[in-house]
């Protein structure tokens, strides 16, 4: 069976061309929607005059991943740099796991040219499959994963069928990116503003996770500003993760608040199926990565999504299906190992062929770097660009970015461990940031059941700390308490990668 994403290409190509039945081809597969007159559908901003200087284009030499024996397709990929390992979570199918249909395998890799592997170095597994007798029974695909204060979110696709609009939004959470506890039914279902040819309904979504919200962009093929043909992604937010509460749907004036996430959708930010979100600290701004015909095309919206500052860039190579931005946990893009606040680097896995199934395969990674910025031009910026970085401190201790926050830790041990990347030289940057708290060597450790470690710093507040081993480096003798006990204090982000 062909996967979702494949399917909804085929029926794009069957709307603009009139055909029963087309397979994908390079290039046109994502054909863009065309609104009255011929112009595009969707958003429209003016473009900006802001273009993007770029350099050290890249790609892998061969595949990078590939499902086990049965597999017949791989596409769809999330991507995430999680402390020293690559993760990755994609569309395909295995015959051993039952029922029949898409599954979301997974894998991970010390390099993104790979290769992926399962855990240990095996066969990649899969790790979501049909839930049969609910709206995922039979296919679940098109990850998106993030991490956010130690739980991992999986939004994806999920149908009981090949039913004309029986596409949802689903979402599982996990403590390891491995086993999955799925939410009650679905969280986006189709909007139902306009029913055209195109029958997918609601899916592809992509998370982000930026200052205490949520954000999910998705396709609706019956949302109201969705092209003729279906194409468009549309933005709803909300600080609760299963978006039950408090929902706000992206408007041309911004973002409203609506009363659930069936509101129609008013707003498209991109005319394209298969696209990925991500929000790049270093150029205040939102990317979109979606397929063009020289490549992948990355499109950036200001903070409201009122405005483009820059002008659209374009990672070039050959692709079959739609691309998986290589992203930190939270959905952010990474920072420069070796030039944080000057260079970005965009980074892509993407299906580059089609398989004996005529579905997508044979992922491969493309990349660029956006050189040339001032990304620590000012604190919020400087501080969301180095989070996770770790660089000596003025008084001979070091000094971790974490959350938005600089906090001083006594050993460079520890702070090696926390960090994702170390600096031995201060950036100037961080001159000027107040210390929001003080690990101190021997600093209280708290373990509670089913709640992990966790530091007492001296703002008073509770430090999830991962891994456990961070107490013994810095000398913390670990105390068991309760989980009330642990929930008597004020809980801070998480420290650690």
């Amino acid at each position: 069976m062909r996967g979702f994403r494949h399917r909804l290409a085929a029926a794009l190509l069957a709307v603009v061309l009139g055909a029963a039945a087309v397979a994908c081809t390079t290039g046109n597969a994502e054909t863009q929607a065309e609104g009255p007159g011929g112009a595009l559908g969707g958003a429209q901003a003016a473009p900006s005059d802001v273009v993007l200087t770029t350099g050290a284009a890249r790609q892998s030499p061969g595949v990078v991943a590939a499902g086990g024996p049965g597999a017949p397709y791989n596409y769809g990929p999330t991507v995430m740099l999680d402390g020293t390992r690559t993760r990755m979570w994609w569309c395909s199918q295995y015959p051993t796991a039952p029922p029949p249909g898409d599954d979301i395998l997974y894998a991970e890799s010390s390099s993104l040219d790979g290769p992926f592997t399962g855990p240990g170095g095996g066969v990649p597994p899969a790790v979501l499959s049909g839930n049969p007798g609910q709206f995922d029974g039979v296919h679940t695909c098109d990850p998106s994963v993030i991490r956010v204060d130690g739980t991992y979110y999986l939004y994806y696709t999920g149908a009981a069928g090949d039913h004309a609009l029986g596409n949802a939004i689903g979402l599982a959470t996990s403590t390891d990116g491995l086993i999955w506890t799925r939410a009650n039914g679905p969280i986006v279902a189709p909007s139902h503003d306009e029913h055209r040819d195109n029958l997918y309904g609601v899916g592809q979504p992509s998370a982000v996770y930026l200052d205490g919200w949520f954000y999910l962009m998705f396709t609706d093929t019956t949302g109201r500003d969705a092209g003729w043909n279906g194409a468009g992604q549309f933005v709803l937010r909300a600080k609760d993760p299963t978006f039950a509460t408090g929902v706000e749907s992206l408007t041309d004036k911004g973002f409203a608040a609506v009363p659930n996430t069936a509101a129609p959708r008013m707003t498209s930010i991109v005319d394209a199926f298969s696209a990925d979100l991500e929000w790049v600290d270093a150029l205040d701004a939102f990317a979109i990565a979606h397929e063009t015909q020289d490549g992948t095309t990355v499109t950036f919206w200001n903070r409201d999504f009122t405005a483009h500052p820059y002008r659209a860039l374009v990672i070039p190579g050959g692709w079959r299906e739609g691309p998986g931005l290589v992203r930190r946990p939270d959905g952010h893009a990474p920072a420069s190992a070796t030039d944080p606040c000057g260079r970005v680097p965009f980074d892509v896995v993407r299906a580059t062929s089609l398989g004996d199934a005529n579905a997508p395969t044979d992922l491969r990674h493309y990349g660029l770097d956006v050189v040339g910025i001032q990304g620590c031009g000012d604190r919020e910026r400087a501080l969301g660009v180095l989070d996770g970085y770790a660089m000596p401190s003025p008084v001979r201790t070091m000094d971790l970015v974490v959350d938005g926050k600089l906090v001083r830790v006594d050993r460079r041990s520890v702070a090696e461990q926390l960090a994702t990347h170390v600096l031995n030289q201060r950036l100037d940057a961080l001159d000027g940031v107040p210390v929001a708290a003080h690990l101190a060597s021997g600093a209280r450790a708290l373990q509670a059941p089913g709640l992990g470690m966790g530091l007492l710093l001296d703002d008073g507040k509770l430090w999830p700390v991962h891994p456990s081993t961070v107490a013994a480096l810095n000398g913390s003798a670990v105390e068991a308490v309760s989980a009330a006990q642990w929930r008597s204090y004020p809980e801070a982000a998480t420290l650690g990668r």
